[in-house]
């Protein structure tokens, strides 16, 4: 029965139709013993949108701490107490030469990004338009901005210094938001992403699964996302940090996290899916899989906050699988 289910799902992506919330639903809960089946179906939707191209990405954590927001897996937010670095933004060369260095690695998409709710007018903003302009005339990579919440004016800015896409997480399903962060609503999020695309910016917007969600909510952020036409979509999972109130909580099983990596695919079919923060310590020796369950970006290289992977691990990893690094 549930072969079924995921052959007729696949199919009716392939010919481009949509999966709805209660096909995704009966998908994202299959028992493990069916979850390979569902990885098959949502690699062959990834090769016929995206075909074998893996993008990798990198970013740098221009401004550190003290921010004001109560994210609870954060470990930047002033409200906690953590070993995060605290440091004032960086300057426009060093951005660039982090960026230069993404480069080097493989990287075709740098983001700047910084803590906090905002960055205002003033000799900060100036600053990253400087590293943004510097960024853009190397030619790659790309510059990407991860600034907090945007106005429609600062938005225009940034493309007009260069940047092509604005970082902006949900986090998560509108429904569990409040549990993670009530320093404000969700829908200044979504206003963000309106004032990045009213721009022409392209927009990267996912979440972090292992929150403590429901399957059937990580189901709701796959939806919302649609539903705002994103461009890209990076996954990050908990990685629980001491201070914060999700220090405790338990890794996402690797299945879970899967089989949701398929999930994703088969609802955006058509968008770039990325495998980011996390990573490593929850998909483990099954990251893989994950590329394989439909994923078909990296962020490599380190994080806000934690370590990640070698860049020459990733590229391997890229290669091992049969695909090839998008240049």
């Amino acid at each position: 029965m549930n072969s079924l289910l995921i052959r007729e799902a696949m199919q009716t992506v392939l010919r481009g139709g949509r999966l709805e919330e209660k096909e995704a639903l009966k998908l994202i809960n299959l028992p493990l013993d069916e979850a390979p089946d569902l990885v098959a179906a949502a690699h062959r939707v990834r090769l016929a949108y995206k075909g074998k191209t893996v993008r990798l990405c990198a970013i740098v954590n221009a401004k550190s701490g003290r921010c004001g927001e109560d994210c609870a897996f954060c470990a930047q937010s002033s409200h906690y107490r953590t070993a995060a670095a605290v440091y004032p933004l960086l300057p426009a060369e060093e951005i660039l030469s982090r960026a230069r260095q993404a480069a080097s690695d493989g990287a075709c998409g740098f983001g700047i990004v910084t803590s906090g709710v905002r960055i205002r007018r003033g000799d900060e903003w100036q600053e990253l338009l400087r590293a943004v302009r510097l960024i853009s005339l190397d030619g790659r990579p790309e510059p990407h901005a991860s600034l907090g919440l945007l106005t429609p004016e600062q938005a225009q800015e940034l493309r007009a210094a260069g940047a092509t896409t604005y970082h902006h997480n949900l986090e998560t399903a509108p429904s569990f938001f409040p549990s993670i962060c009530t320093t404000h609503p969700i829908s200044e999020d979504f206003a963000t992403i309106r004032a990045a695309k009213g721009a022409g910016l392209a927009v990267c917007c996912g979440g972090i699964l292992g929150l403590g969600e429901t399957p059937a909510q990580r189901v709701e952020l796959a939806l919302t996302l649609r539903e705002l036409e994103v461009d890209s979509v990076p996954l990050n999972f908990l990685n629980p940090i001491p201070g914060t109130p999700l220090e405790n909580r338990p890794l996402l099983p690797a299945w879970e996290a899967i089989k949701a990596v398929a999930v994703f695919r088969l609802l955006l079919p058509d968008k770039d899916i990325r495998l980011c923060g996390g990573k490593e310590r929850t998909l483990r020796q099954l990251l893989p899989l994950a590329l394989l369950a439909g994923a078909n970006g990296l962020m490599t290289g380190n994080y806000l906050t934690t370590s990640g992977r070698q860049p020459e691990l990733d590229r391997e990893l890229v290669a091992d699988l049969g695909f090839e690094l998008d240049s």
